[in-house]
């Protein structure tokens, strides 16, 4: 493998952080050698599976340690089995992620679809953004598919594309699944392998246990005979495919013609702007596809662009030499461009916003520019807008963030469930103008830790909501059922539950306006139902789409720039129209260690203690909320638990504690407050949505940073053992919540005419 050069001297740090960290056995190690374009054979061996020991077991690489925590992820994950891996020496199995980890869950995945499909012409997909090690894991994806029989569809010259162009294609090809490498918008040092089934959206926990089994079969062969042979195709193998998504353009035409039936009818608006839009491609992968789209649009000369080149460190943005507490070392906030970090003097900042100096590279742009960020695997938009100071007072009224330019101007960081907020109201009035939206019921799917003002304005619309766990899979598993309904009732009433136990009736013959969540990823629905080539039909696609985001948002830009208007003045307009009395969100965001340590074993040890202290706040709520669920508790009952846990907050007004999924929900006459725990992270989540910031701010950062110390009372209402398997219990709940009214149809291949 070729020697990683560093970009900049932080990048140096880095590097040179982790090679001083990584044993010589490693680095001398070779495996799997890549660079050998020839076909060859992996041989998995019984020592594999055991601990290194320099004496005893010199090829241990200790692969039943990393499979415990793989599989243990496969089972929570929302977005991909993802975790850090060795940069410099992919290799390196003490990392969740590494490239002998990729090589068997891949074969896993394809053993299985080989049993399903037998006798069948199997294609996918592989495509990646700009991490490290991309390149090696997707070529590594490809030829052992291909090694298996399967047909692997590459982009041109095995290049990136964005996670819902590869999505999209599964779909619209009608392909078995997909393998996109990403981690959305986590640390540099992060990775994942996130598995797409055949209708493009993400492994459900079921479908991920298949393959986790699989590869708890290959172990027990090793084990048993000794060795394990796996065989990678050459390179240059015949089944993978670049000259099919070469004839479809890597897919971009028929993605535009996806957009040209929907948000994209009429751009004429966005045609004739006077101000430029000015797109931040954090890492880069954004802008080799978005830009091809926008040129087929014909709208490519109404934005400017930054950081276009593709760039594992991602250019720098989010990466620090000082810790929060103020240490020396390599910190990395993410590229979530609406983290909020708080300086060792306690001042609030956006440390991503701020390391991309906008002070200098906006300093020429005009008032009114909207700035639009997305992440590496560009699926997520973050939406900014440079006005005066002199709207600073408004502003702080709607809680809306901003960041100081100069002395005369501030750039505005509008949250997802702002922003959202205005591309939803944007795409309805559009449709009401333009006489549509009477055609069909509308409804939308947002995640319950989403923005409360979302369900004011369905309100007010007359649009159904749909509330479920966090996950983009959580959201397309209901578009799946709606579909099911469609399909094998289309004059009925389509119902279905959302994740409250409520059944939610969307009328019949329903059409989505909206879909997403607040860390910023969303969808608009279709007027006519969206079909792959073999016919199937779908309301919506299956992954967030920035492009999809981006269309719409530059749509309403346009529009407010013929009335001359800002984004905060539209904001104040839909509160006031929709009569919205939740203008405020909040999310705090509390992680247990540091995700940039670079030496593993520390780092395996500081996650493993901060699950610990992650777990103890989770089942403090929890528990509660189960206990109700149960009818072992009222909410009298938890009130007076929580009224003396925490003395500083009044519970005087809660209705109503639920378990929503994947976190506690605290539904508030006057807010909600949910807290969450990261299903694959030593982190918790504290999300907050109600008529007053500062109460909702102070709630979610009292419930967030909790102990979870059992307090007396609590122990007097939840018994240990009750408070031990509300865990198993609430899991039971969420699987008969995914499982009710689910379309388990099995996939058919069909006959491929491409």
């Amino acid at each position: 493998m070729e020697k990683r050069e560093a970009s900049c001297a932080l990048e140096q740090e880095l590097f040179a952080s982790v090679y001083e960290k990584t044993p010589d056995y490693i680095k001398n190690a070779n495996l799997l050698n890549f660079d050998n374009e020839d076909e060859f054979i992996f041989t998995l061996k019984r020592e594999h599976l055991y601990a290194y020991d320099v004496e005893k077991n010199p090829e241990g690489l200790n692969l039943l340690d990393w499979f415990a925590g793989y599989a243990k992820e496969a089972k929570v994950s929302t977005a991909g089995i993802r975790g850090p891996q060795n940069i410099l020496y992919p290799q390196d199995t003490r990392f969740p992620i590494n490239l002998v980890g990729i090589v068997l869950a891949t074969l896993a995945k394809a053993l299985v679809a080989c049993e399903k499909y037998q006798n069948k012409e199997i294609r996918k997909l592989v495509g990646s953004e700009v991490r490290y090690n991309s390149e090696l894991y997707l070529d590594a994806i490809a030829r052992i598919q291909a090694a298996q029989g399967i047909r692997t569809l590459t982009p041109v010259g095995r290049k990136t594309i964005p996670i819902w162009l590869a999505s999209f294609l599964a779909f619209k090809l009608d392909l078995v699944g997909g393998e996109y490498i990403t981690s959305s918008h986590g640390i540099s040092v992060k990775t994942a392998t996130k598995d797409l089934n055949s209708q493009g959206s993400q492994y459900l926990p079921e479908e991920s246990l298949e393959f986790v089994n699989k590869i708890q079969e290959i172990f027990d062969i090793a084990e048993k005979e000794g060795v394990y042979e796996i065989k990678i195709s050459a390179k240059n193998n015949q089944l993978i495919d670049e000259e099919i998504m070469s004839r479809l353009n890597d897919g971009i035409d028929l993605y535009v013609e996806y957009l040209k039936s929907g948000v994209a009818q009429n751009l004429s608006s966005v045609k004739k702007m006077e101000h430029k839009l000015f797109i931040e491609c954090v890492g880069g992968c954004a802008y080799k596809t978005l830009s091809r789209v926008l040129e087929k649009l014909d709208v490519l000369d109404k934005y400017e662009w930054n950081n276009i080149e593709e760039d594992p460190f991602f250019h720098s943005i989010g990466k620090y030499d000082t810790d929060p507490k103020g240490n020396k070392a390599f910190y990395d906030y993410s590229v979530d461009a609406t983290v909020l970090a708080k300086r060792l003097n306690g001042e609030k900042f956006f440390p991503v916003i701020e390391s991309l100096h906008y002070e200098e590279k906006l300093a020429d742009k005009p008032l009114g520019t909207v700035v639009l960020i997305t992440d590496p695997d560009h699926d997520r938009l973050t939406v900014c807008q440079i006005e005066t100071v002199g709207a600073i007072s408004m502003l702080d009224d709607y809680g809306i963030s901003y960041i100081k330019l100069s002395d005369e101007r501030v750039l505005t960081v509008y949250t997802a469930n702002q922003a959202f907020l205005m591309l939803m109201n944007y795409r309805v009035k559009q449709l009401k103008s333009q006489g549509k939206f009477k055609n069909y019921p509308r409804f939308m799917i947002k995640t319950t830790a989403s923005a409360l003002s979302w369900d004011e304005w369905a309100k007010h619309h007359g649009i159904k909501v749909v509330n479920v766990p966090v996950g983009f899979k959580e959201i397309a598993n209901i578009m799946k059922k709606v579909e099911l309904q469609l399909r094998e009732n289309p004059k009925s009433e389509v119902k279905v539950d959302d994740v409250f136990g409520n059944e939610i009736n969307l009328g019949v013959q329903p059409r989505l306006v909206f879909a997403g969540e607040e860390s910023g990823g969303m969808i608009m629905g279709s007027e006519d139902l969206i079909e792959s080539l073999s016919g199937r039909q779908a309301i919506a696609m299956r992954e967030k789409s920035a492009t999809e985001a981006i269309i719409v948002a530059s749509a309403l830009v346009a529009k407010l720039e013929e009335e001359n208007k800002t984004l905060s003045e539209y904001l104040e307009e839909i509160f006031d129209e929709c009569n919205i009395i939740a203008k405020y969100d909040i999310r705090e965001d509390i992680s247990y260690y540091n995700e940039s340590e670079p030496d593993i074993e520390k780092l395996k040890q500081a996650k493993i203690e901060g699950e610990k202290q992650r777990t103890k706040n989770d089942l403090f709520f929890l528990s509660l909320a189960i206990a109700i669920k149960e009818n072992k508790a009222d909410i009298d009952s938890v009130k007076k638990v929580l009224d003396n846990s925490f003395a500083e907050l009044s519970f005087d007004n809660l209705i109503d504690v639920k378990f929503v999924g994947d976190g506690t929900y605290l539904k508030f006459s006057d807010k909600y407050i949910e807290i969450r725990p990261s299903g694959t992270d030593a982190k918790t989540k504290a999300y907050g949505g109600g008529e007053n910031l500062e109460n909702i701010s102070e709630f979610a950062r009292v419930l967030g940073n909790y102990s979870g110390d059992r307090t007396e009372l609590h122990r007097e209402l939840i018994s240990q053992e009750f408070y031990e398997n509300s865990k198993e219990l609430a899991l039971n709940y969420y699987l008969k919540f995914v499982d009710k009214g689910a379309d388990n149809s099995v996939f058919a291949i069909p006959e491929y005419n491409y």
